[in-house]
């Protein structure tokens, strides 16, 4: 008689790590280490050695503009440049040459920045060279953590992204640390010269793993993306029939969905303009809020033990704050809110972020105007307006960058991100020619002289704020990942309802 074979279940094979995972992360930890530290000392350096190096109380004011007027343009095209950079990789390099070629570039404009720490004209000429450096490789970087996963080994790719961003943390909390002491206790071009030789061991840490690494091929121009079809339609809108959009215009020469998708790609941008308030004032964080933190009370009692904060080392608290913040949103403070019937929508926090932006200005204001009249204010009101500031981080730069990619369908995630970076770009460009204003005297170094300054950013939210609050309700959404199988009719007929501010 035959008898019942029982059969084992079959063993499921364990995901594993892409044996590049180490070298990825140890790259990203080291070059954000040697981004983040020469911009924790750029302002008080370029002020210091430059503009006022006798710190003239007569020159302050014009000083403190031009430097933070180079360093927001820094920024500006740091941030300008990851949309190209991608573009680059996409359809010419790949992204492993891009990344080897450009860190290479990267590690010359730091070592342009330590040798040319007496030269105004040299030291410009290294900040591009950085800027370039850092911009060229930011968005192929994080895409190529997810290059090195397949089908077998995709439940592991949020961890990977976890210890990914833990890396960009860690780099820049060491770094705002580090190298603020260098230059205070070495001089300024071990203060330069140690982030670059950080920028030389990422470059080294990212060739060793040359072997490990999947790399996708560039696919060659590819012309149904949103520069081409934006300006086709552009200049062919006298072709357009009758209740077509603008873009439809483009769906003959072009393929019909890619259009479509540059829909979303500019409903998403309405939605990222508001945005631009948040990041024209950011970036002061790690510049004009350098220069008070010099001129406050920098000691810290907290019982146990005291110190004192070096000027550029306040922003660590920056890093802090994020990593509390971001568990405490998603777990404690949208649940509570949700269960009471508040629901967090991305507009919702988008709004809310804009207005503790507004709210850490303030305190910052305050404080600047005490420096103004000759006060030392305590070091913990810049601290108080960190925290403001990080949790309308969490708001706003998570929250957007979330809406980026549930909001824009496949094919436009990655240029939604370069979009985002451009944003950031603007918002630095704003600040940089509200700087050069004030440098140029008149009106502007007049009218935004002190605490007038802050002032006059809380009153530029505000108008955003306001501006967010009647257009939000009319804003057109689709979410791809809720509702990935809409048609194109069915797109035409959505719009946000107005309980979604």
């Amino acid at each position: 008689m035959a008898q019942d074979i029982a059969l084992d279940p079959p063993v499921q094979k364990k995901s594993r790590f892409p044996k590049a995972v180490p070298y990825i992360i140890g790259n990203e930890a080291a070059e954000r280490f040697s981004f983040y530290g020469m911009r924790s000392i750029l302002t008080l350096f370029l002020v210091k050695q430059f503009f006022n190096p006798t710190g003239s109380a007569a020159l302050s004011q014009q000083a403190d503009a031009h430097a933070n007027k180079l360093n927001h343009l820094f920024v500006m095209v740091a941030y300008a440049l990851p949309f190209v950079g991608g573009m680059v990789a996409d359809w010419f390099t790949g992204k492993y040459k891009l990344i080897l070629y450009i860190s290479m570039v990267y590690c010359l404009g730091h070592l342009l920045l330590s040798m040319f720490d007496g030269s105004l004209g040299g030291f410009e000429i290294g900040m591009l060279v950085v800027a370039i450096g850092a911009g060229g490789i930011k968005s192929c970087v994080s895409a190529n953590v997810g290059d090195q996963f397949d089908a077998s080994n995709q439940d592991l790719l949020s961890k990977v992204y976890g210890w990914f961003y833990f890396s960009i943390n860690a780099g820049s909390m060491i770094s705002t640390v580090a190298i603020p002491w260098t230059y205070d206790h070495i001089g300024p071009k071990w203060a330069f010269g140690i982030p670059g030789l950080l920028m030389a061991l990422a470059t080294v840490i990212f060739f060793l793993g040359r072997k490990k690494y999947v790399r996708v091929p560039p696919a060659g121009v590819n012309r149904n993306n949103l520069v081409f079809i934006t300006f086709y339609a552009l200049t062919h809108m006298g072709q357009r029939k009758p209740g077509e959009s603008l873009l439809d215009v483009a769906k003959g020469p072009f393929d019909p969905e890619k259009v479509e998708g540059m829909k979303a790609v500019y409903r998403v941008i309405a939605v990222f303009f508001f945005a631009l308030a948040f990041w024209a004032v950011w970036d002061q964080c790690l510049s004009e809020w350098t220069l008070y933190a010099q001129a406050s009370d920098r000691n810290i009692n907290l019982g146990f033990t005291s110190f004192t904060v070096l000027p550029g080392s306040v922003s660590t608290v920056n890093t802090i704050f994020l990593l509390l913040f971001i568990p405490f949103f998603n777990y404690f403070v949208y649940p509570r809110l949700d269960k009471v019937g508040l629901t967090t929508k991305p507009l919702r926090r988008l709004g809310a972020g804009l207005i503790l932006t507004g709210l850490s200005f303030v305190v910052i204001a305050f404080t600047h105007n005490s420096i103004e009249h000759g006060g030392t204010p305590s070091i913990w009101w810049q601290i108080l307006a960190f925290m403001i500031l990080s949790a309308a981080e969490v708001l706003v730069s998570i929250t957007g960058l979330e809406y980026a990619y549930t909001h824009s369908p496949k094919s436009m995630k990655s240029t939604m991100t370069g979009i985002w970076f451009l944003v950031v770009s603007f918002g630095n460009l704003i600040t940089a020619l509200v700087n050069q204003f004030i440098e140029g005297g008149g009106w502007w170094a007049r009218n935004l002289k002190g605490a007038n300054y802050e002032w006059f950013f809380v009153i530029f939210i505000a108008v955003f704020v306001v501006a967010f609050l009647f257009v939000s309700p009319h804003l057109k959404e689709r979410n791809y990942i809720t509702d990935p199988y809409l048609t194109p009719v069915d797109e035409g007929k959505i719009v946000a309802d107005t309980n979604n501010l």
